[in-house]
Formats: C-alpha cells, structure tokens, sequence
C-alpha cells in the first residue's frame, strides 16, 4: 500500500512524519539512535506501514527543538497529537486491528520485564566493578535500560488505551477494563520503531550514539536516577517497625487521586511526570499496596503497577517484608513473593547490613523472608559475599535459609562461602 492509498488520517500524519524528519539529522540526537535500532521499523512508519508510539514521536519533537527552538517545538506539539492520535484510531480499526494490538501488548510487557531484568544485572555489575571506566561503561548501560524500561511501560499504557477504545468502537458502550495479555503463545514479532530499543533476540543493542544526544540526551546525562529503586544507599540506619494499619477513607480517596492522576499523564504522553509520581507512592504507607494494585490494574495501567513493585522493591528491608505481607495478606502471594524477589537485588553488603539490622531487632519472621527470597534469587557467590559484613552471625543465618531451599542450595552455599574464605 502506498501513502496514497492509505486512509485520509494515516496519510496526513504519514506526511506530516515524513516533513518533521525532512527537518532533522537523520545520523545525530534521538532520530539517529532510532534509525541505528531499527532501520525498518522507521521505513516502515514513512512509508504507512506502523504507526510510531508517541514517545518516539515525541523524542522527534525534542530533537526539532534543539535546532529549532523549543517554542517552534511546542507549537508543532498539540498539532503533531491531534494528528498521531487520529492516525492510531484508523490503524487500529482495520480488520484484525484488535488481534493486532494484544499481539503488540504481549511483545511489550516481554520486553518491559527484559529491561527491568537488565537494570537489575546491570545494578548487580556495578556494584562490583573495579575500575573507574568499567564502572561509568556500566552506568551507561545501565541508563540506556532505563530508557527502554521507561518507553516499555509509556507503549504498554498506549496499547491498553488503545485496546480500550477499540473495545468501545466495536460495543458501542463503555470501554471495559483492560485484562492480561493474552495467554495464547505468540510468536514473537521482529522488531520495529513501535519497539525501537530492543533487538529481535530481546537483548538491548550495542549501538549508543558516538555523541551526546541534544535536546534529550542520552539517558546517563539526562537526569539524577530518583526515586525508591535508587535510595538504598541514602536509607536512614534506623528502621522503625512497620505498621501495617487497615485501609480507611483516606487511603481510599490517595489511591483514587493516584489513579486519576496517573490516567492523565499517560493519556498526555507525560511518561517522565507519572513514572516521578509512581516513584513518590513507592513510599506510601504498605498497607495502600493492595489498593493501588486494583485501582491501577481496573483503570488499564497494569504496566503502571508493574513499575511501582519495581520501585517499592528498594525499601528498606523491614518495609520491603511488610509490603510483601501486606500483598500476601490482601490474596496477592505473586506480587507479594515477587517484590521479595526484587527487593533483594542490591548490594550483597546491603543485603548483609539489612539482615544483621533486622536480627539485631529480633526479628526473626524479616530476617528468614529476606533470606529466603535472597538465596532462591541469587548465586551461591553473591550470597557468599553478604556475609562480609558479620561473618560469625550471618553465615549461619544464610545456611539455615539455604537448607530451607534445598539441600543442593545448601552445599552450594557452603563451598561457595568456603572458597570466599569463610570457615564452614
């Protein structure tokens, strides 16, 4: 099909794409990193065939912006909306469109666990680097897969708010709530500018622009990493006990606005302003947990949940394990057992610090959560090496919950803690 004979909306927003990318360095800013990704995928939004997701529109307009100006850009910002918006409609009421998005959707949220797996490796890495260049190569990966994790959660809410309307096109009534993804096997699609970042394998690309991306910057410059997956270092040493109260009419009403506010700063493609506010209700009293999970899950940001386990994960240990129960307690063991399981990729020295706090507490129930989760999640190594901080109190702590494993978790913890010179 040629732009021609596309349908009246998609051509005008085909050509409207094609005259802002006419007025930009193709090889410099986000452009260039998008046409290094994934060179098809933006042939394939020139010529009609895709529609991009807004964030890589969007990233154009920053690019238009540090040549042209931002006022130039924020002219071109709401006309640019109006005309990406009506091109998504009738790209998706093509015959099949429906099917097509839950495909889209089931890519994506793969590609959003990928790269929160890859900050976490990544996290893992430069915690035990040893030199000042392996460490600052690390951090640039490290905010690259930030980057795509960001761009995976904004396209997962513009999928379900697509799917949304869809629904409500072919019912002629209200959209209902977006569910999972489908649980049909789907193959898994190659690659295009709707998922720029990501290879066909799912492994982030090598290719990083030789120079610093104006505008937009390339991640590691463009902001200071926020919120609760970057606090462990900052936590204060004292660790009240959590206090897990009953949800009540205050609860209720933070959660609603949360929700409301989240819905419209997705609907706004103002992902960098809602993944702020998830990293501020990261903090929240634990108890709310159960009730930002259904208030995000009903209104279709599912995605939007999936990020703020990510980041309530790095609360302090006697939080993390409250929140868990409080999820458990609420009929949510899988978020409950998975924020665990996320919570204890940090630091092992911080993980040994956490546990020796929460001993030196009594309490006991925290300390076998933590540890529990801790030696399913990691390598007999790094397990080994949490117990730097007090050797003669933590190896016995990490054996008991090993041996709660497996006796095969255990041995392998014991010759790992032997060969890190610690005397089993």
């Amino acid at each position: 099909m040629t732009v021609d004979q596309l349908p009246g909306r998609m051509r005008e927003f085909t050509n409207y794409l094609d005259g802002l990318l006419a007025r930009l360095d193709q090889g410099g800013g986000w452009c260039g990193v998008f046409w290094q990704r994934d060179p098809d995928g933006m042939r394939a939004c020139i010529e009609g065939r895709e529609v991009p997701p807004w964030d890589v529109v969007e990233a154009l307009l920053q690019d238009l912006a540090a040549t042209y100006g931002a006022d130039a850009a924020g002219r071109e910002a709401e006309g640019a909306r109006t005309l990406h918006a009506a091109a998504l409609a009738a790209y998706d009421a093509r015959p099949g469109g429906r099917d097509a998005l839950g495909d889209q959707l089931d890519v994506m949220l793969r590609e959003q666990r990928y790269a929160a797996e890859r900050q976490a490796e990544l996290a893992r890495s430069l915690a035990v680097a040893t030199t000042r260049e392996e460490a600052e190569g690390i951090r640039v990966d490290l905010a690259w897969a930030q980057d795509d994790h960001e761009r995976a959660t904004a396209r997962c809410a513009e999928l379900r708010s697509r799917m949304a309307e869809s629904d409500r096109r072919g019912a002629g009534g209200p959209a209902p709530a977006a569910g999972p993804a489908p649980a049909k096997p789907r193959k898994r699609r190659r690659g295009s500018a709707r998922f720029a970042g990501m290879t066909e394998d799912g492994a982030a690309p090598a290719v990083v622009p030789q120079d610093p991306v104006p505008a937009s910057p390339a991640p590691a410059a463009r902001r200071t990493p926020r919120g609760a997956r970057f606090a462990g270092a900052a936590e204060p040493t004292e660790r009240p006990e959590p206090q897990v109260a009953q949800p009540d009419a205050a609860a209720d009403r933070a959660v609603a606005g949360a929700v409301e506010t989240l819905e419209r700063l997705r609907g706004e493609g103002r992902s960098g302003e809602a993944h702020a506010l998830l990293a501020e209700i990261a903090h929240w009293p634990v108890a709310r947990l159960p009730l930002l999970a259904a208030g995000l899950q009903g209104a279709g940001l599912g995605a939007d949940w999936a990020t703020l386990l990510w980041e309530a994960a790095s609360l302090p240990a006697d939080r993390l394990v409250a929140a868990s129960d409080a999820l458990v307690a609420a009929g949510r063991a899988a978020d409950g057992r998975q924020i665990l399981r996320q919570g204890v990729v940090r630091p092992a020295g911080q993980i040994g610090e956490a546990v020796l706090g929460l001993a030196a507490e009594r309490r006991t129930r925290e300390v076998r959560a933590l540890l529990d989760a801790y030696v399913r999640v990691r390598t007999p190594e790094e397990a080994a090496r949490s117990a730097a901080p007090d050797p003669q109190r933590l190896v016995p702590l990490l054996l008991e919950a090993a041996r709660g494993v497996s006796e095969e978790r255990h041995w392998d913890l014991v010759h790992a803690l032997r060969v890190a010179g610690f005397g089993v």
